[in-house]
Formats: structure tokens, sequence, C-alpha cells
């Protein structure tokens, strides 16, 4: 029986777009993914938080969905610099092709770099004025 080929650079970029929802990791793995279900569970979680606690801030409720989305940022780095033969001999073992990158994966690797490092100083900068000003600056 032949296993679907899993494209590593489709894969890096499912996690970089859409890692806070865990897509990349049924598309991995598939639908019996506990880890993508619970970067899906978070979504749906953080918004009832929100919803429930409208007078807190909408930063702490939501930091579940948060941090979901920067761990995504985390496992499209980590999935993209993984070597090919590695990601062939885990992902795609009986497919019958090998998996070749191109200048694509680079550049998603670049910016989704680029998107989590701002992200994360984003969200450290509006954490510490909410925690230490109380949302003095803005």
């Amino acid at each position: 029986m032949t296993i679907q080929h899993k494209n590593k650079t489709f894969t890096t970029f499912l996690a970089a777009v859409f890692g806070g929802i865990g897509i990349h990791r049924f598309y991995m793995v598939g639908s019996k993914d506990p880890i993508g279900w619970l970067h899906l569970a978070t979504l749906p979680v953080s918004a009832l938080l929100i919803w429930t606690f409208s007078n807190s801030q909408p930063l702490f409720m939501g930091m579940l969905f948060a941090l979901s989305i920067l761990c995504g940022f985390l496992e499209a780095l980590v999935i993209g610099l993984t070597p090919d033969e590695k990601w062939d001999a885990t992902r795609n073992q009986g497919s019958g092709k090998k998996s070749e990158s191109h200048w694509v994966l680079a550049l998603i690797l670049v910016l989704t770099l680029g998107v989590g490092a701002m992200s994360v100083i984003a969200l450290m900068a509006r954490s510490f004025d909410l925690l230490f000003t109380g949302g003095a600056y803005g």
C-alpha cells in the first residue's frame, strides 16, 4: 500500500499561516493527532474566555490562542529546517517519492522568523505595559 507523499514546503507553509489552529498537524499526522486537536481547541476556549470575562483585558483571556500561534511559528521553523532525508524517513516512508526543497521554503522560513520575532516582541511589550502600568500606554 502506497502512502501519500507529504510535502515539506507545504507543511511549513501550513504551520506558518494556520499553525494556531493546528492544520499542519492534521496534514502531517491525520485527524487522530492530539496535539492538532489541542491547537484547535485553543480558539474556542480563548473566545469563550474573552466573551465570559469581557471586563478584563482580552490579551490575557486570549493568551492560549496567542501561545498556540507562536507555537505554530516555532513548529514551522522546526519542520522547514528538518533535512529532506530525515523528513522522508519520518513522514514519507513507503511513498516512493523523495522530498526536494527549493527557494520557496527558504522564503517561508525567513518570513516566519521575522513575523514570529515581531509577534513575540509585541506580545511581551503589550503584556509588560498591561502588567506594570495598567495599560497607560494604550
